[in-house]
């Protein structure tokens, strides 16, 4: 880990004095009431991840470590209190590219911990356990030595998560889009905006009824590839690829894993002959075949699976990184493979 001079540490020390955070078990968040400031709503208080975070005002240079937790406050309309983000893998969504463009992106794959210190934050947010953990940005502990309170999204330490299990780690039981919407409105109550996160949690309830309304894809097979071309990473049964699954009714090729994204050979591929595969088009560089295009070259070209079904009939259904990670986007992961399905004519 760096190591920081007594004045960078002095600095930090002094970022954020009216910030308390204790270790505390629990998931949730709750509102303190004593020495409430009338009519403020602070402190706030949110149990996450094994920790409690106390904020007595709402953070006002936020730096977030994971594309799928900056998507969120943007999408909140929290772009002027973010001091900086990083870890990214693909375009944001339409209609947030101006607030993006706003921030300034401390790294496009993870900054070191001075580099996130540097943009002096009050508030520490990450997708990942991993990316506030050992051989991360930094721990979030950490942090907190230096009074900066941190949030984890809850979708990578609830479902039964355990990231210790190897690879991406693995769930005991199926992830649902209950957990996104709980993050959505963990953040909108760390910033005083639970209104907005209400609104913006009743739209995305509302895209995914529109999505599925009358769908039925029940029979059909979908294997989704994120990365990687000669130890690809393919989709097990309870992450967000699993919720757009069972959003649209069908069937995932390697249901029978828990492992988030188990690294399978492509013969395996061939035994099990997807009906659809459902491709991570990323904009990153940092695996073998990163983009669709690149994916979809291989696959019709490698022995083992230029004769798949869905090879041969072009049955391919794009999708970008943040949908097929639990986040807000994962909702637009459902909109586009029930498009999918329905324009390959598989769903009644």
């Amino acid at each position: 880990m760096p190591v920081l001079s007594s004045a960078r540490r002095t600095a930090a020390l002094l970022l954020a004095p009216a910030l308390l955070l204790t270790a505390c078990g629990g998931s949730g968040r709750d509102t303190a009431d004593a020495g409430e400031p009338a009519g403020s709503g602070y402190p706030r208080t949110i149990e996450n991840c094994g920790h409690r975070t106390t904020l007595t005002s709402a953070p006002k240079r936020a730096v977030s470590l994971n594309q799928g937790t900056t998507e969120i406050l943007l999408s909140l309309g929290l772009a002027d209190r973010l001091a900086g983000t990083a870890m990214w893998t693909d375009p944001v969504p339409k209609g947030l590219e101006k607030a993006n463009a706003t921030v300034p992106r401390l790294a496009d794959n993870a900054p070191s911990f001075e580099k996130a210190l540097d943009a002096e934050p009050d508030f520490v947010t990450a997708s990942f356990v991993s990316t506030l953990g050992r051989g991360g940005v930094a721990t979030r502990e950490q942090f907190e030595k230096l009074g900066v309170p941190t949030y984890v999204s809850p979708s990578d330490c609830s479902a039964g998560r355990d990231p210790d299990s190897g690879g991406d780690g693995s769930r005991g039981r199926p992830l649902t889009l209950d957990v996104v919407y709980g993050e959505i409105r963990d953040l909108a109550h760390a910033f005083g905006v639970d209104e907005r996160g209400e609104k913006l949690v009743a739209e995305l309830k509302r895209r995914v009824r529109t999505a599925t309304e009358g769908l039925d894809a029940s029979g059909v097979s979908l294997m989704y590839w994120f990365a990687n071309s000669q130890s690809p990473y393919l989709a097990g049964c309870c992450g967000a690829p699993g919720a757009i699954t069972r959003a649209v009714g069908a069937e995932n090729a390697f249901s029978d894993t828990h492992d988030e994204w188990p690294q399978i050979n492509w013969e395996t591929v061939a035994d099990r002959d997807p009906d659809v595969i459902v491709l991570g088009d990323l904009t990153r560089k940092q695996q073998t075949a990163e983009t669709a295009e690149a994916k979809m070259r291989f696959l019709r070209t490698h022995p083992a699976t230029r004769n798949l079904t869905a090879v041969k009939k072009k049955r391919y259904i794009l999708l970008s990184g943040q949908a097929m990670n639990p986040s807000l986007r994962t909702v637009e992961g459902v909109e586009q493979v029930a498009a999918g399905l329905r324009g390959f004519g598989l769903a009644r």
